[in-house]
Protein backbone atom coordinates (compact mmCIF):
# COMPACT_ATOMS: atom_id res chain seq x y z
CA UNK A 1 0.00 0.00 0.00
CA UNK A 2 0.91 3.68 -0.69
CA UNK A 3 1.98 6.36 1.48
CA UNK A 4 -1.55 8.07 0.74
CA UNK A 5 -3.44 4.95 0.99
CA UNK A 6 -1.55 5.08 4.64
CA UNK A 7 -2.49 8.18 5.37
CA UNK A 8 -6.08 7.49 6.46
CA UNK A 9 -4.97 5.82 9.90
CA UNK A 10 -3.90 8.49 11.60
CA UNK A 11 -7.05 10.03 10.58
CA UNK A 12 -9.59 7.07 11.33
CA UNK A 13 -11.57 9.05 13.90
CA UNK A 14 -12.10 12.10 11.86
CA UNK A 15 -13.32 9.93 8.51
CA UNK A 16 -15.60 7.93 10.48
CA UNK A 17 -17.49 10.99 12.09
CA UNK A 18 -17.65 13.22 8.58
CA UNK A 19 -17.73 10.95 5.83
CA UNK A 20 -20.48 10.80 4.30
CA UNK A 21 -22.61 7.35 4.17
CA UNK A 22 -24.17 6.03 1.11
CA UNK A 23 -27.81 6.18 -0.13
CA UNK A 24 -30.71 3.40 -0.03
CA UNK A 25 -30.37 3.74 -3.69
CA UNK A 26 -26.95 2.60 -4.39
CA UNK A 27 -27.64 -0.68 -2.52
CA UNK A 28 -30.97 -0.55 -4.46
CA UNK A 29 -28.56 -0.69 -7.59
CA UNK A 30 -26.09 -2.79 -6.76
CA UNK A 31 -28.79 -5.54 -6.47
CA UNK A 32 -30.68 -4.57 -9.81
CA UNK A 33 -27.29 -4.58 -11.61
CA UNK A 34 -25.78 -7.92 -9.64
CA UNK A 35 -29.42 -9.55 -9.90
CA UNK A 36 -29.79 -10.70 -6.49
CA UNK A 37 -30.20 -9.26 -3.46
CA UNK A 38 -28.08 -8.63 -0.66
CA UNK A 39 -30.04 -9.88 2.49
CA UNK A 40 -28.68 -13.51 2.86
CA UNK A 41 -25.66 -12.79 0.51
CA UNK A 42 -22.06 -13.34 1.72
CA UNK A 43 -19.99 -10.10 0.55
CA UNK A 44 -16.64 -9.52 1.30
CA UNK A 45 -16.00 -5.70 1.37
CA UNK A 46 -12.54 -4.77 0.45
CA UNK A 47 -11.09 -1.70 1.95
CA UNK A 48 -13.45 -1.37 4.41
CA UNK A 49 -12.43 1.69 6.13
CA UNK A 50 -14.45 2.40 9.37
CA UNK A 51 -17.45 0.36 8.00
CA UNK A 52 -19.68 2.82 6.31
CA UNK A 53 -20.10 0.79 4.02
CA UNK A 54 -19.89 -2.78 5.74
CA UNK A 55 -22.53 -1.25 8.26
CA UNK A 56 -25.46 -0.64 5.37
CA UNK A 57 -25.06 -3.62 3.63
CA UNK A 58 -25.29 -5.58 6.90
CA UNK A 59 -28.06 -3.82 7.44
CA UNK A 60 -29.73 -4.84 4.14
CA UNK A 61 -29.11 -8.26 5.99
CA UNK A 62 -26.22 -9.33 4.68
CA UNK A 63 -23.74 -11.69 5.86
CA UNK A 64 -20.44 -9.25 5.32
CA UNK A 65 -16.74 -10.03 6.05
CA UNK A 66 -14.86 -6.57 6.18
CA UNK A 67 -10.91 -6.60 4.64
CA UNK A 68 -9.23 -3.62 5.44
CA UNK A 69 -4.93 -3.14 5.63
CA UNK A 70 -4.56 -0.19 7.99
CA UNK A 71 -4.23 -0.25 11.95
CA UNK A 72 -5.85 2.90 12.61
CA UNK A 73 -9.04 2.13 10.14
CA UNK A 74 -9.12 -1.51 11.41
CA UNK A 75 -9.50 -0.61 14.68
CA UNK A 76 -12.01 2.30 14.28
CA UNK A 77 -14.24 -0.73 12.60
CA UNK A 78 -14.14 -2.83 15.12
CA UNK A 79 -15.40 -0.01 17.49
CA UNK A 80 -18.19 1.32 15.70
CA UNK A 81 -19.03 -2.85 13.82
CA UNK A 82 -18.19 -5.05 16.90
CA UNK A 83 -20.64 -7.51 15.29
CA UNK A 84 -18.94 -7.53 11.85
CA UNK A 85 -15.89 -9.82 11.21
CA UNK A 86 -13.18 -8.04 10.22
CA UNK A 87 -9.59 -9.52 8.13
CA UNK A 88 -6.24 -7.77 7.60
CA UNK A 89 -5.24 -7.89 3.92
CA UNK A 90 -6.13 -5.71 0.77
CA UNK A 91 -7.32 -6.38 -2.72
CA UNK A 92 -4.32 -7.47 -4.34
CA UNK A 93 -3.95 -10.08 -1.68
CA UNK A 94 -7.26 -11.03 -0.13
CA UNK A 95 -7.12 -13.06 3.04
CA UNK A 96 -9.89 -15.49 1.97
CA UNK A 97 -11.01 -18.52 0.52
CA UNK A 98 -11.79 -19.25 -3.04
CA UNK A 99 -15.34 -19.15 -4.32
CA UNK A 100 -16.81 -18.13 -0.86
CA UNK A 101 -18.12 -14.87 -1.60
CA UNK A 102 -21.35 -13.99 -3.42
CA UNK A 103 -20.27 -9.71 -3.72
CA UNK A 104 -16.80 -8.40 -3.40
CA UNK A 105 -17.26 -5.16 -2.47
CA UNK A 106 -15.48 -1.51 -3.38
CA UNK A 107 -16.37 1.25 -1.55
CA UNK A 108 -14.19 4.23 -2.49
CA UNK A 109 -10.82 1.94 -2.46
CA UNK A 110 -10.61 0.11 -5.96
CA UNK A 111 -8.03 2.92 -7.15
CA UNK A 112 -5.84 1.54 -4.36
CA UNK A 113 -5.49 -1.70 -5.79
CA UNK A 114 -3.43 -3.11 -8.82
CA UNK A 115 -6.05 -4.54 -11.23
CA UNK A 116 -3.32 -6.97 -12.49
CA UNK A 117 -3.73 -8.30 -8.80
CA UNK A 118 -6.82 -7.21 -7.95
CA UNK A 119 -9.18 -8.53 -10.57
CA UNK A 120 -7.16 -12.30 -10.68
CA UNK A 121 -8.10 -12.11 -6.75
CA UNK A 122 -11.93 -11.17 -7.25
CA UNK A 123 -12.47 -14.17 -9.83
CA UNK A 124 -10.94 -16.62 -7.12
CA UNK A 125 -13.02 -15.13 -3.84
CA UNK A 126 -16.18 -14.82 -6.20
CA UNK A 127 -18.74 -17.86 -6.32
CA UNK A 128 -20.04 -18.76 -9.88
CA UNK A 129 -22.44 -15.94 -11.51
CA UNK A 130 -21.27 -13.43 -7.78
CA UNK A 131 -21.08 -9.75 -8.15
CA UNK A 132 -18.02 -7.37 -8.09
CA UNK A 133 -19.53 -3.65 -6.77
CA UNK A 134 -17.37 -0.82 -7.43
CA UNK A 135 -18.54 2.60 -6.34
CA UNK A 136 -16.92 6.11 -5.82
CA UNK A 137 -18.85 8.97 -3.84
CA UNK A 138 -17.92 12.23 -5.19
CA UNK A 139 -19.63 15.76 -4.70
CA UNK A 140 -21.31 17.04 -7.35
CA UNK A 141 -19.57 19.31 -9.39
CA UNK A 142 -22.60 20.61 -11.63
CA UNK A 143 -23.99 22.79 -8.68
CA UNK A 144 -21.46 26.14 -8.84
CA UNK A 145 -20.26 25.94 -5.37
CA UNK A 146 -19.28 23.12 -5.21
CA UNK A 147 -17.24 22.77 -8.68
CA UNK A 148 -15.27 26.33 -7.33
CA UNK A 149 -14.44 24.54 -4.47
CA UNK A 150 -12.97 21.93 -5.76
CA UNK A 151 -10.85 24.01 -8.38
CA UNK A 152 -9.46 25.90 -4.98
CA UNK A 153 -8.61 22.50 -3.77
CA UNK A 154 -7.00 21.59 -6.89
CA UNK A 155 -4.87 24.43 -6.38
CA UNK A 156 -3.57 23.53 -3.04
CA UNK A 157 -3.03 20.27 -3.58
CA UNK A 158 -1.99 19.52 -6.96
CA UNK A 159 1.62 18.67 -6.34
CA UNK A 160 -0.19 15.67 -4.45
CA UNK A 161 -1.78 14.58 -7.43
CA UNK A 162 -4.87 12.01 -7.24
CA UNK A 163 -5.00 8.22 -7.16
CA UNK A 164 -6.25 6.97 -11.05
CA UNK A 165 -9.49 5.04 -11.17
CA UNK A 166 -8.46 2.36 -13.72
CA UNK A 167 -11.91 0.53 -14.46
CA UNK A 168 -10.76 -3.32 -14.70
CA UNK A 169 -10.77 -4.36 -18.31
CA UNK A 170 -12.69 -7.46 -19.99
CA UNK A 171 -15.31 -7.72 -17.55
CA UNK A 172 -18.35 -6.27 -18.87
CA UNK A 173 -18.79 -3.44 -16.29
CA UNK A 174 -22.04 -1.93 -16.24
CA UNK A 175 -22.33 1.50 -14.76
CA UNK A 176 -24.94 3.49 -12.98
CA UNK A 177 -25.02 6.87 -11.27
CA UNK A 178 -26.65 7.53 -8.33
CA UNK A 179 -27.24 11.02 -7.27
CA UNK A 180 -28.28 12.79 -3.64
CA UNK A 181 -27.15 14.72 -0.55
CA UNK A 182 -27.23 15.59 2.65
CA UNK A 183 -27.85 18.89 4.79
CA UNK A 184 -25.03 19.16 7.19
CA UNK A 185 -22.93 21.77 9.31
CA UNK A 186 -20.61 23.95 7.34
CA UNK A 187 -17.70 22.92 10.06
CA UNK A 188 -17.96 19.43 9.73
CA UNK A 189 -18.65 19.65 5.40
CA UNK A 190 -14.60 21.52 6.24
CA UNK A 191 -14.00 18.36 8.35
CA UNK A 192 -14.97 15.90 5.54
CA UNK A 193 -12.71 17.62 3.43
CA UNK A 194 -9.89 17.33 5.93
CA UNK A 195 -10.04 13.52 5.97
CA UNK A 196 -9.45 13.06 2.24
CA UNK A 197 -6.16 11.34 1.80
CA UNK A 198 -4.70 14.78 -0.36
CA UNK A 199 -4.93 17.07 3.11
CA UNK A 200 -4.13 14.36 5.41
CA UNK A 201 -0.46 14.52 2.92
CA UNK A 202 -0.62 18.57 2.83
CA UNK A 203 0.40 18.57 6.51
CA UNK A 204 -1.56 20.27 9.35
CA UNK A 205 -0.96 23.69 8.79
CA UNK A 206 -1.58 23.73 5.04
CA UNK A 207 -5.02 21.73 5.91
CA UNK A 208 -5.74 24.55 8.42
CA UNK A 209 -5.33 27.60 6.86
CA UNK A 210 -7.14 26.38 3.94
CA UNK A 211 -10.28 25.27 6.28
CA UNK A 212 -9.85 28.71 7.11
CA UNK A 213 -10.47 30.29 4.21
CA UNK A 214 -13.06 28.12 3.29
CA UNK A 215 -15.08 28.78 6.23
CA UNK A 216 -15.46 32.50 5.80
CA UNK A 217 -16.32 31.92 2.00
CA UNK A 218 -18.56 29.52 2.53
CA UNK A 219 -20.01 31.04 5.45
CA UNK A 220 -20.94 34.34 2.88
CA UNK A 221 -22.93 31.68 1.09
CA UNK A 222 -24.43 29.58 3.92
CA UNK A 223 -24.88 32.26 6.58
CA UNK A 224 -26.70 29.98 8.54
CA UNK A 225 -24.12 27.53 9.01
CA UNK A 226 -25.76 24.64 7.21
CA UNK A 227 -24.53 23.26 3.95
CA UNK A 228 -25.84 21.52 1.69
CA UNK A 229 -22.97 18.74 -0.08
CA UNK A 230 -24.70 17.14 -3.30
CA UNK A 231 -23.12 14.11 -4.49
CA UNK A 232 -22.72 11.79 -7.45
CA UNK A 233 -22.06 7.98 -7.03
CA UNK A 234 -21.01 6.06 -9.54
CA UNK A 235 -21.64 2.77 -9.76
CA UNK A 236 -19.86 0.01 -11.21
CA UNK A 237 -21.01 -3.90 -11.36
CA UNK A 238 -20.05 -6.85 -13.13
CA UNK A 239 -21.02 -10.63 -12.81
CA UNK A 240 -18.08 -12.56 -12.86
CA UNK A 241 -18.51 -16.59 -13.32
CA UNK A 242 -21.33 -18.56 -14.79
Amino acid sequence: MTKRARSFDAAAALYAANRPGYPPALFDAVEELAGRPLAGARVADVGAGTGIASGLMRDRGAEVVAVEPGDGMAAEFRRAHPGIPVVRGDGDRLPLADAAFDFLTYAQAWHWTDPARSVPEARRVLRPGGALALWWNDLDLSVPWIAAQRARIGERTEAIGLPPRESPDGLGLTTREVRWSRRIPLDRHLANQASHSAFLLLGEAGTRAFTAAERERLLALFPGGTVEESYVVTLRVARLGG
